[in-house]
Parts: C-alpha cells; sequence; structure tokens
C-alpha cells in the first residue's frame, strides 16, 4: 500500500508540474559501510547473523530524490522520496503559501518535519554525524509527521527578522496514516543573528503537547520508584499526556582555523509508552498494550572545528538519553522497571573530507555506553555496540 500510495503521489505531482513556473530537482546519494562490535545495531543491511562476533554491512544509508515546483513568489510543493535496497518509501509531501502582502506568514501542509528543536530539520546531507542523537530517534521517529503548520517571520528588511514561529497540529503518528481523532500540538520560537562576517548565533524553545492512545485498562504510573497500576476500563481507549520542552542553541565563529560550530540542545518531559519500549508511536494500527508513563530527559552536543583552508573537519558529538529520569542503576529490575528504564549515552568521534562540492567523505566512530544495574538480565555490564560508518555521500 506503501508503494502504492508513493507512485500514485509522484506521478500527481509530474502531472501538475506543467502548471508550475520554476521546478527543481535535487537529492543525495550516501553509500556506507558498517563495522559493528557483537551487540550493535546498524543502520544498513540485516542483523548480526553470529551474536557472538563483531560484523559489518554494506548498504545505501539514504537515496533521496526531491523536486520543489514554484508557482511565482505565492505557493509551492515539495515531494520526496527514498530509494534503497530496502524499497522505495516517500519523505515530504506537502504545499506551502505564502502572504504575498506583508511577507510574514507561511502555511505549511501535509508531511513535512516537525517543528521541534534544531535536529530534526538540520539536513542529513549537511549533518557532521551519521545518525540524529538517540533522543531525537526515540521521541520523533522519522523526523516528520502529518499535519499543517503556520510560520511568523517579520520580512528581512524588518528588524525583528531574526525571530521565528512555527507552530502547528499534528497527527503524532509519524509519516503513518492517522489512527485517532486528537491531534498534537508542536512549536518553535527561535532567534537567529549575524554579527559581522565572522559571527552567527541562535536559540530556541520548543513545547510538544499531544497524547498516546492507551491500548487497555492497564496504565503504570511511576510513584516512588516504583510503577503504580491504575487499572480503570475508562482508561482503555484514553489518551495519555505526551508532553515535551526542549531548549536548543547554536552558534558559528570564522576565523584563521577555519569555521568553529558548536550546537546543543536539551530535552526533558513526559513519555507515554510500552513496557519493552519508551518509543514514540509511528505505527498504522493503534496499540493493544498496557501504558507506562515515564518521565524523560536527554541531550546532545555537537563540535565542529574546520582544519584551516584543508577541506576537512573534525568532529565530537555527545548526547545521552535517559527514558526514566526517576530511577537509576540497581534500583532499575525493581518495582515493576525494566531494561527499558536504562539509560544511554554515546561519545562520536568523526572527521568529514569535502572532497568537491558535490562529494564528501565521513569517518565516524561512536562509543556506545548503557546503564546498568544488577537486577536486569543482560545488562549488569555494557553492551559491547560501538559502531564505525565510513559514509561516501554525492549531492545534486
Amino acid at each position: 500500500m506503501t508503494k502504492k500510495i508513493t507512485v500514485f503521489l509522484f506521478a500527481l505531482f509530474i502531472a501538475n508540474m506543467a502548471f508550475a513556473q520554476s521546478v527543481k530537482f535535487s537529492g543525495y546519494i550516501q553509500s556506507q559501510y558498517q563495522y559493528g562490535e557483537k551487540d550493535a545495531a546498524l543502520k544498513v543491511g540485516t542483523s548480526n547473523e553470529n551474536p557472538e562476533e563483531s560484523f559489518n554491512r554494506l548498504g545505501i544509508r539514504r537515496g533521496r530524490f526531491k523536486l520543489t515546483a514554484t508557482d511565482g513568489k505565492l505557493a509551492s510543493g515539495v515531494f520526496q522520496v527514498d530509494v534503497t535496497e530496502k524499497g522505495v518509501g516517500f519523505k515530504d509531501a506537502y504545499l506551502n503559501l505564502k502572504d504575498p502582502w506583508f511577507n510574514t506568514i507561511q502555511l505549511r501542509a501535509g508531511i513535512f518535519d516537525r517543528p521541534f528543536g534544531n535536529e530534526i530539520s538540520y539536513s542529513s546531507s549537511r549533518r557532521e554525524s551519521p545518525e540524529r542523537s538517540t533522543l531525537f530517534q526515540t521521541l520523533f521517529p522519522e523526523e516528520r509527521d502529518l499535519g499543517a503548520m503556520l510560520v511568523l517571520q517579520p520580512a528581512k528588511t524588518s528588524v525583528w527578522n531574526i525571530l521565528k514561529l512555527e507552530a502547528g497540529l499534528f497527527a503524532g503518528n509519524g509519516i503513518k496514516q492517522e489512527t485517532d481523532s486528537r491531534k498534537d500540538f508542536i512549536g518553535h520560537l527561535s532567534l537567529a543573528k549575524t554579527v559581522g562576517n565572522a559571527f552567527s548565533y541562535g536559540l530556541g524553545a520548543s513545547y510538544y503537547n499531544g497524547g498516546v492512545y492507551q491500548g487497555s485498562e492497564k496504565v503504570y504510573t511511576l510513584n516512588d520508584k516504583k510503577f503504580v497500576l491504575d487499572e480503570n476500563e475508562t482508561n482503555k481507549g484514553g489518551f495519555a499526556k505526551r508532553e515535551y520542552v526542549g531548549f536548543d542553541f547554536q552558534v558559528a565563529i570564522a576565523s584563521s582555523l577555519g569555521i568553529t560550530q558548536l550546537r546543543a540542545e536539551y530535552l526533558f518531559g513526559q513519555q507515554p509508552g510500552l513496557s519493552g519500549s519508551s518509543k514514540s508511536p509511528n505505527a498504522a494500527a493503534l496499540p493493544a498494550a498496557d501504558t507506562y508513563i515515564r518521565n524523560f530527559s536527554g541531550a546532545y552536543a555537537v563540535f565542529v572545528q574546520d582544519l584551516g583552508a584543508l577541506p576537512l573537519s573534525a568532529v565530537v558529538k555527545y548526547d545521552f538519553y535517559d527514558p526514566n529520569s526517576e530511577v537509576s542503576g540497581d534500583e532499575i529490575g525493581k518495582e515493576g522497571t525494566s531494561k527499558t528504564d536504562l539509560s544511554f549515552n554515546t561519545l562520536g568521534l568523526g572527521v568529514l573530507w569535502k572532497i568537491s562540492n558535490a562529494f564528501r567523505l565521513q569517518a565516524f566512530y561512536e562509543i556506545n555506553k548503557n546503564e546498568t544495574s544488577a537486577h536486569v538480565a543482560g545488562r549488569n555490564e555494557d553492551l559491547k555496540d560501538n559502531v564505525f560508518t565510513l559514509r561516501l555521500q554525492y549531492k545534486f
């Protein structure tokens, strides 16, 4: 069904391009080799065929093809597909309308990036690490959602152009079909300013308020470091509150050493999940399982340093995700808690070689660490799950 929908939308888009005043084709291909320790989860290929040994895989991590049709200054449409050895799927399908009078208001509707923080909208073709942080992969799988959003930003001629507000209502289910009548709110207020030719910075605050469908009458909430059961027939079919607060920061400085960049985000909030997962919903069917409500926290910081006049950049990235910030260590594995409540952190070290305007080679090594507990089977010591990625990208 997904393939049929993709083909239909693509054909419809092509059929209407003749009415557009301009059409732009763009995209990128990421060919990738990965080596992982025995417990690693790689982004290309299948899982480890021998759980007692390290393994490696080749694959196409992303094969993006994007069409943007623009009708003057008023409207545009975007359609993007992803083509890899795993199949064909769509990533973006949305229209964008701008007000022609004040150049201040935009309306976007369809499937597009959620307006939360900085890392979601930071393109995978530009990102200095192979993947987004574990935090964002867990809370915002697929990065995109189905919805409608208003963008308010004063015209470029205004001194207030440095401010931007994005706010909208979303299905809350990723790019899958909507499964309930509720809508989630997502908003991001940001400030971006360039000072002279050598310094720029950005600040942002984000808020998410939504719900997750409760598939049974059993809802567990943590109280005094243990999950307490609320069993009531009215729980089934209801919605548990999903609420996030986030802050983001970016700075770039140009000097004789090259460009120095630092980006960081911190998130906290409440995440409804399952006994075995704290991941946000992105399925085409409503769950039929008990609900576990956890308070989480997480963050990432990435430092990028160009190496003078050389076409090379050094990268250091650290991120952590704590799915249950109210318990830690050997407290986990008791009172209804499980391996799902263990935290993770990753230290990544990498080098980027900008071979040309179109080609880029990326080498990145991730040191993954998990929280341990004497009361969780298989988690009384750190997993062997470090990953090395070598990626060649062509962008057009």
